[in-house]
């Protein structure tokens, strides 16, 4: 059964590999912030199967918990962040549009 787990984990970080493309070509900075949480979601699957190879899930699941929360609260940040800087253009025309009328 152990060797599902490593087998899984092994898949999985298979899986992270692919996602580093998006993170260096973009296009845009939502692209990259969408592909950074991804690995994060997967890193946190991860933790938790090495909790399960190692016997020891509770300690890994409070990693892996902390980890989400973290990868969470990163990409609110981030998104918050390219909100202020660079406002979405097409909301703004449609506001004029409206204002218009």
């Amino acid at each position: 059964m152990e060797n599902f787990f490593i087998l899984a984990g092994v898949a999985i970080f298979a899986l992270i590999v692919p996602i580093f493309y998006r993170i260096i070509v973009g296009p845009t900075a939502i692209d990259r912030i969408v592909a950074v949480n991804v690995i994060g979601t997967k890193t946190t699957v991860l933790l938790v199967l090495i909790g399960i190879i190692f016997k020891r899930v509770d300690m890994f699941v409070d990693f892996a918990l902390t980890y989400a929360l973290l990868n969470f609260i990163g990409s609110l940040a981030a998104a918050r962040y390219l909100d202020r800087v660079n406002p979405d253009k097409q909301f703004s025309t449609i506001k004029t549009k409206e204002q218009e009328s």
